[in-house]
């Protein structure tokens, strides 16, 4: 039976990502499973291919395409042809809207554009050892030092948090207020952060998930959320 919520234009991508999903994610995905995550590159070639970031207006580098049935259409394709641990979603739709609703113009500029080219390949860093459904039990700190913020803590089961270049990091901002967090992104480079191990799984082979740790990692202000103090709403 056809389904009725696609047109023309939804038929025509489909065909051009299932071919995709055929010629270069479906032959490489049993290595990935063996070595615990996707190669880098995949996220590249979904790049080349405009699956990435197609919500992301043009003046950021992508086509601004606002159609979620796009974006269904390679989750469809990806699980079809691919795996489900290949977070394509993940860093489209997830993390990427973030920094678009939140993030500095500055930020938006210099990021997004790779967000959508898959250069950068992002992730959400909530989870803590002592702290998984509980938002607001997390324990890593963000304390203001002039305009930048000082982040110290630990994050696990981060998806991408091996391959990923840049995550959105909830950190306590308010020590004496349960909601008072806020939403900073780190990327890689930045000194005092490190990546531990990619963590075994009973499933999502593909999917690498890791520890990250923070030790003194400065945080620009260009880099900050929203309200440093509300983004747990934000998260919600």
């Amino acid at each position: 039976m056809k389904r009725l919520i696609f047109d023309e234009d939804h038929d025509m991508f489909r065909d051009a990502t299932r071919r995709f999903m055929q010629a270069e994610i479906e032959p490489h995905v049993e290595r990935w499973r063996q070595q615990g995550r996707c190669d880098k590159e995949a996220f590249i070639k979904a790049g080349e291919q405009g699956l990435l970031g197609m919500w992301v207006p043009e003046e950021y580098g992508g086509p601004g395409i606002e159609d979620f049935r796009f974006e269904q259409v390679v989750i469809e394709e990806t699980l079809r042809h691919g795996d489900l641990g290949l977070f394509l979603t993940l860093h489209s739709r997830l993390v990427g809207p973030y920094i678009g609703a939140l993030g500095s113009e500055k930020l938006k500029q210099r990021l997004l554009p790779r967000v959508v080219s898959g250069e950068t390949i992002l992730g959400i860093a909530m989870t803590e050892p002592g702290a998984g459904s509980d938002l607001a039990g997390i324990k890593s700190r963000a304390v203001r030092d002039g305009d930048d913020w000082i982040i110290n803590g630990s994050k696990t089961y981060i998806s991408n948090g091996i391959n990923g270049g840049a995550f959105v990091v909830a950190a306590r901002t308010v020590p004496d207020q349960r909601h008072g967090i806020g939403l900073f992104v780190i990327e890689e480079g930045m000194a005092g952060f490190q990546r531990g191990r990619n963590l075994a799984k009973m499933g999502l082979k593909t999917q690498d998930t890791a520890e990250l740790f923070f030790e003194g990692v400065r945080v620009p202000a260009e880099n900050v959320l929203g309200d440093p103090e509300k983004g747990f709403y934000s998260l919600m």
